[in-house]
């Protein structure tokens, strides 16, 4: 947490399905550091889900799914359940999928998807797969968030297909302006500046 920020920095704000979470510049859980979180789900009663968009692995799609055509990376979604594969895409004609919001969607129907990648629709400009998902009990994101351990942003979601995920903490930040664009300047290691 950064001392001496305002109580709550995001006060004018409240988690929905869609927004993004931006891990604060010095948060101390490695899983987070300097990390980008899609909120796929927020439940107050239950929790929240979602994975985290700036996380790439050596892994390929086609490693994963069996399809040559697939060339996208495989992205570590968080630290839950990594035995496992999610997606989030732009194609309003997956069955199933869940829409988020400024047309991005979560999920749907995998072998639909499976066909489109086959057919050489699918590219990291309009579909990222994650292995694990990031998630929070009840309660358990609200104290993060009164802590300031994470800073609540409403953007158009298409641009995560178009940031380099190495620049997008940094980038989000940026465009943020104020206080924020400041963080995006802070070192990673303070201690070696």
């Amino acid at each position: 947490m950064i001392e001496g920020l305002s109580k709550n920095l995001n006060a004018d704000l409240k988690v929905e399905a869609g927004y993004l979470l931006i891990s604060e510049p010095f948060l101390p859980d490695p899983n987070f550091e300097r990390s980008v979180v899609l909120i796929c789900e927020h439940k107050v009663e239950s929790g929240s889900f979602g994975f985290i968009l700036n996380k790439p692995t050596e892994l390929q799609v086609a490693e994963v799914i069996e399809v040559e055509a697939a060339h996208n990376s495989v992205f570590l979604g968080g630290p839950v359940e990594q035995n496992t594969l999610h997606f989030i895409h732009t194609f309003d004609t997956i069955r199933d999928a869940i829409p988020l919001k400024n047309g991005v969607y979560w999920g749907g129907d995998f072998e639909q998807l499976r066909l489109y990648a086959e057919s050489g629709m699918v590219n990291s400009g309009n579909c990222r797969f994650f292995m694990g998902y990031s998630g929070w009990g009840k309660n358990q994101l609200k104290t993060e968030l009164e802590q300031n351990s994470w800073i609540i942003a409403k953007t158009n979601l298409k641009q995560i297909f178009q940031i380099p995920p190495e620049e997008l903490w940094r980038s989000l930040l940026r465009t943020m302006g104020g206080k924020y664009k400041v963080f995006a300047s802070f070192p990673d290691d303070p201690r070696l500046n």
